[in-house]
């Protein structure tokens, strides 16, 4: 669900991807020393004064590409530095499916290797870490539960994917406490976004994970939108924000490093197939692809097995087993159970390794 590819580089990419990998066969969690060793700072936000003036260009926007390497595929996106030694917020959809991310700072003009800190699925939120990164200008916060319909509004972001200075564009907002469904086109599974902001400022694919501002410059909400593999159902002429008060609870929550059921902390796990809905029985999880040198590979799965199990649980969905994946962490060995293309049920003991970001 990561951002559209940039120009000029190879897209690639097979239907079903993100459940094999980047959700329903690779997740998993592993506990890792939290960001700072220290409760991290609290973020105050700053009073929200109205104006009559758009915002322009603010500090602390980052451009994110990202390698996708089980899809041989490239893609982009944008961020919020939130402080300054490299803590950025982006979209979950940005970075999933990553097996290496590069972040560029956009006021500094420099480049640095990141690490996905943690996750949530459910809220599109991610945390990265650049690495050696000091003295970045932060992003400022704003209060985005004082935002009104009829707000002036600036989104900033990597539109296209095309790097270099991020662009500008400027909007009203036509509607808080918004929802949207947002399909994974990989597998057909859906997530509903709630308390969102509606605005017209144009957002395009390669924006999600950058600042909407006030007229004051400070970040109100995250901007979302549509992306490759991760449909959204946008009306002509609008785009969505998470408000930016809804989600620095979670990233409070990825930076301590506290696990929770819609909180996944550090390193995914990886399985390695493609899956599906089984379209034979309705049940399970089908498997389309096996990728070479992983943990199902040695297993023994083919394409054509229905996952129907894992620990003794049963999988009657992808999404199921992305639930009980999300359990487990690299080197963490689970008891995995499939039906062949013959009809002959198997069990394995499988030990789960270092996959791509989710």
């Amino acid at each position: 669900m990561s951002e559209i590819p940039p120009p000029r580089r190879r897209a690639g990419g097979a239907v079903g991807y993100a459940v094999g990998l980047g959700i329903a066969a690779v997740l998993g969690l592993s506990a890792v020393q939290p960001l700072l060793s220290h409760d991290p700072p609290a973020v105050t936000a700053e009073p929200l004064v109205k104006s009559t003036v758009p915002s322009g260009r603010r500090p602390g926007v980052a451009n994110i590409d990202t390698e996708l390497g089980f899809r041989d595929a490239r893609a982009a996106g944008s961020g919020i530095v939130l402080d300054g030694t490299g803590t950025v917020l982006t979209n979950n959809h940005v970075i999933q499916g990553a097996t290496r991310i590069k972040v560029t700072d956009t006021d500094n003009g420099r480049t640095y290797s990141a690490r996905v800190v943690g996750y949530s699925r459910t809220a599109d939120i991610a945390v990265l870490k650049l690495q050696n990164a000091t003295k970045l200008k932060a992003a400022r916060l704003g209060d985005s539960s004082k935002v009104i319909q009829g707000d002036l509004v600036t989104a900033v972001g990597n539109a296209g994917g095309k790097g270099g200075d991020p662009t500008v564009v400027t909007g009203t907002v036509m509607g808080v406490e918004e929802s949207i469904i947002a399909t994974d086109q990989s597998d057909g599974s859906t997530e509903r976004l709630s308390g969102l902001i509606r605005t017209s400022a144009p957002i395009q694919p390669g924006d999600s994970g950058g600042p909407l501002l006030d007229t004051e410059g400070r970040v109100i909400g995250i901007d979302t939108a549509a992306s490759l593999g991760y449909h959204m159902k946008l009306g002509t002429g609008e785009g969505y924000s998470i408000p930016i008060s809804r989600a620095m609870p979670i990233v409070r929550q990825i930076i301590k490093g506290t696990t929770s059921p819609d909180v996944h902390i550090g390193r995914t796990a990886l399985l390695g197939v493609q899956v599906q809905a089984s379209s034979a029985t309705g049940q399970g999880a089908a498997v389309t692809k096996v990728f070479p040198s992983t943990p199902a590979e040695s297993a023994g799965l083919l394409p054509g097995a229905v996952v129907d199990s894992l620990d003794g649980q049963s999988v009657d969905s992808p999404g199921k087993l992305t639930g009980l994946l999300l359990r487990h962490h690299p080197d963490d060995t689970v008891r995995l159970g499939w039906m062949d293309g013959f009809g002959r049920h198997h069990m394995a003991n499988v030990r789960l390794v270092d996959g791509p970001a989710q």
